[in-house]
Formats: structure tokens, C-alpha cells, sequence
């Protein structure tokens, strides 16, 4: 398939099946995680889980900075009329230095560092064990984290979306089935979800490492001339991405710590709930964006604009479309979460609906901003998706997220992220039209 040449629409929507294909299930099996230990250990499963989630985005964040930043600058340069393959494989190279040296810092972060870390995310005394129980596994297989996501974005811009799609596809389906086997036959409790995701990452990338045995593959490791500069241009592509997943954990811990101050142990086991809707939510908008970047990249460097106007297009109505669709179904059913995660108390019952509800509404715009760092990415503007993902990511919602109980009551805490979401969208929408006026050719 030729991402200079063959009908957008066709491509589009091929990328996008197999990105929301391994989104959708990488997604699952996390869902399927927080359900299953929720059966199991009651509300307080969920809870942990949500204190041990900053974990996964610093992890998916250090992976998507190498993954994403490299396999722009990769395609860009395969789009050029004086692109090579030496060439953009050198930024290839590159992407997997950075990577290991990622990997390290976050493996020696989670090795030597992760009961004060668990502690500073929210746990309490209760929370705490059963939150080290859960990363007792994990901290044998992080580096196939990382390198998942770094290999899956560049198996993307070698024209591999889906074996990419296939390989998340297998070991989520291993984890799902994992979860329950070691959870409730085996009887291991949290600690058996924390080993099925474990090994279920470590079979995805198993299977993403046979595309470099095929004879589609055009990825070599090579030396890379100018190392310390190429690096650099890759922190920078990819920062915007990585500071999605960061800032998400961010946030995690600021509602953890003040939904413990303001709110208790139940509020924090519905947002336990949340933030594995959010993922869901947040995995949608990861679709789109992965989806069209490559189209994007080529494309600009090819400075074919009417191809990326078209690739728009179709990007802006998927991201109407998942916006609606989750935002109603939140607001419809807010009670079917809460039985699908935990075996709830009445405490809980509650409280949920009303939480769910009011946080949902963030859901209409989520995918719109989150596309936008994509899309910024892919024509190599990095200071306004940076802008986008700083402000939605730390500034504006951390603000909110601390003055708002203070202003109007504990609950209106809930309002912080939906607030964000509505500010970030005007800069976004104001972002995507001069960039898109600006691009050049047919």
C-alpha cells in the first residue's frame, strides 16, 4: 500500500481498523484486570489498581517519546524526494538507543524505588500490599513494555499496521483469558492479573520481532552520523505524545491524593472505575492519531497538502464519532461500570452514578485534543502539540483539579477534567486550521 499514491480514504480506514483493533484489546485486557480483581477483592482491587496506574503511563509514556518521535522523523525523511532508506533507518537506530536508555531509567525507577513510589500515588496501609502484589510481576518484563510501544510505531510506518495489530491481539487475548486462570483457578488474586499482563507483553513483542525476519522489512539497524543531534529532534517529535501518557499518570496521582483527602477510600474505588474508561476513551483517540500520522508524515514530506486536508477530514469525523458514542453511553449507563468492575457496596452505588456522569463529559472532546498532538507531530510542529498536551496534561487541569474543591465543595472536583477538555479544544481547533492553510501542494 503507497501512502503517496492509493486512495486516502482506503488507507485511512485499513490503519484505523488495525490501530483500533490493538488499542481496543490492549485496552480490554486492562479492563478485564481492574473487573476481575474487583470480583475478587472487592472494591479496595480497583483502588490499588488506580494507585499503581502512573506506573503504566510513565512505562507507555517512555516507549510512545521513542516509538513516536523516530517513526515521524522516519517516515518524513521516506517521503522526501531525497529520502533514503539508510537515511531514515539511522533515526530507526536512533529510536532504539533512546529506548534502551528509557527503559533503564524507568526498570530502575520501579526495581529500587516502587513502595515510596506506590506511597506518593495514593496507597494507604490497605491499598499498599495489594498494589505491590499486582507489580511484583512486573518488574521482570518492563522493558517489553517499552519496547512494544516503540517497535509497533515504527512496524506502522513500515507498512506492518497489522501484524502491529495482531501481536497487541495475542497477548491480550492470552491476558484475558491468564487473568482469570491465575486469578480464580489458581487462586492468586491480584498478583495472578499483574503475571498474566506480564507475560501477555512479553508474547507481543515476540510476534512485532517477526516482521524483521520478513521480507517486507525495511528496518536495519544502522550507525547513525550525528547521534546527540538526532536524538534531540526525536525527544522533541515525540515529547507531545509521551506527555499525554505522563500527564495522565500525573493527574492519577493528584485525584488519587485528593480524592483520599476530600472524598475516601469509595470515591477512590469509582475512580478506579474512571480511569479505565478514560483509557478506553484515550485508546480511541490513540487510533486516530496512529492511524493517520503515517499518512501525514509521508505526505508532508512529500508536500502533497490536499492529501493531508483529505486525511483530515476523515480523522475529525472518527473523532465526532467516538466522542459521542462514549460520551452517551457514560451518561446513559454510569451503573453498568460499576458492576462490570467490582462487586459493589451500597456506599459505592451510591455515589457512582453521580461521579461517572459528570466525569464522562470530558469524553466529547478527548479525542479531538488528543488527535491534535498527533496531527501537530506528524507536520514537525512540536511546540503546539507539546502546548496542547502540557496544558490539558499538568497546567490547566492541575490547577483545576487543586482549586476547585477549595472554591465549590469536594464534588467539583469531578468538573476539572471536562472543564479542561472544553479550554484545550478552542486552542486545538484554532491550531489545526493555520496549519492546515499553511500546507503546500495538491
Amino acid at each position: 500500500m503507497n501512502l503517496l499514491t492509493d486512495d486516502i480514504k482506503k488507507i485511512y480506514f485499513k490503519y484505523l481498523a488495525t490501530n483500533f483493533g490493538s488499542t481496543l484489546i490492549s485496552t480490554i485486557y486492562g479492563v478485564v484486570d481492574t473487573a476481575l480483581v474487583g470480583q475478587y477483592h472487592g472494591p479496595s482491587g480497583p483502588a490499588a489498581l488506580a494507585v499503581f496506574a502512573p506506573f503504566w503511563n510513565i512505562i507507555y509514556s517512555f516507549g510512545l517519546l521513542a516509538g513516536i518521535g523516530g517513526s515521524v522523523l522516519f517516515s518524513v525523511i521516506r517521503g522526501e524526494s531525497d529520502g533514503t532508506e539508510a537515511k531514515s533507518n539511522e533515526y530507526f537506530s536512533a529510536a532504539v538507543i533512546l529506548g534502551c536508555i528509557l527503559t533503564a531509567a524507568a526498570w530502575g525507577a520501579i526495581l529500587f524505588f516502587n513502595k515510596p513510589l506506590l506511597l506518593f500515588f495514593g496507597a494507604d496501609e490497605t491499598l499498599l500490599g495489594l498494589a505491590e502484589a499486582y507489580l511484583l510481576p512486573i518488574k521482570f518484563t518492563v522493558p517489553f513494555f517499552v519496547f512494544g510501544q516503540l517497535v509497533s510505531a515504527f512496524l506502522r510506518n513500515d507498512g506492518r499496521p497489522g501484524l502491529a495489530a495482531i501481536s497487541v491481539l495475542a497477548g491480550g487475548v492470552f491476558n484475558i483469558f491468564g487473568d482469570w486462570f491465575f486469578i480464580f483457578v489458581l487462586d492468586m488474586g491480584i498478583f495472578g492479573a499483574g503475571l498474566a499482563t506480564g507475560i501477555g507483553a512479553v508474547l507481543s513483542f515476540l510476534l512485532m520481532l517477526t516482521h524483521f525476519f520478513s521480507k517486507k522489512n525495511t528496518l536495519h539497524f544502522v550507525k547513525p552520523s550525528f547521534l546527540f543531534h538526532k536524538t534531540k529532534k526525536i525527544l522533541v517529535t515525540g515529547f507531545p505524545t509521551c506527555i499525554i501518557d505522563l500527564a495522565m499518570g500525573v493527574l492519577i496521582i493528584l485525584f488519587n491524593r485528593q480524592i483520599m483527602r476530600y472524598l475516601g477510600p469509595d470515591a477512590l474505588a469509582v475512580y478506579g472505575i474512571i480511569v479505565n474508561i478514560g483509557t478506553f476513551v484515550q485508546c480511541c483517540a490513540y487510533s486516530i492519531g496512529q492511524a493517520a500520522q503515517p499518512i501525514f508524515s509521508v505526505n508532508f514530506g512529500a508536500q502533497k497538502g490536499g492529501r493531508i486536508r483529505s486525511c483530515l477530514m476523515y480523522a475529525l469525523y472518527t473523532a465526532a464519532v467516538f466522542g459521542l458514542v462514549w460520551t452517551g453511553v457514560s451518561l446513559a449507563a454510569p451503573e453498568m461500570y460499576v458492576y462490570i468492575f467490582m462487586s459493589p457496596t451500597q456506599a459505592v452505588l451510591d455515589i457512582a452514578p453521580t461521579i461517572i456522569r459528570t466525569y464522562s463529559l470530558s469524553f466529547l472532546l478527548l479525542p479531538l485534543n488528543v488527535f491534535s498532538t498527533y496531527y501537530f507531530q506528524a507536520l514537525l510542529k512540536p511546540r503546539l502539540s507539546f502546548f496542547i498536551s502540557i496544558a490539558r496534561g499538568f497546567t490547566i487541569s492541575g490547577i483545576l483539579i487543586f482549586l476547585l474543591p477549595h472554591i465549590a465543595g469536594a464534588m467539583s472536583i469531578w468538573f476539572a477534567i471536562p472543564i479542561t477538555e472544553i479550554i484545550v479544544a478552542c486552542f486545538a481547533v484554532s491550531g489545526i486550521i493555520k496549519c492546515t492553510e499553511s500546507l503546500s501542494g495538491e
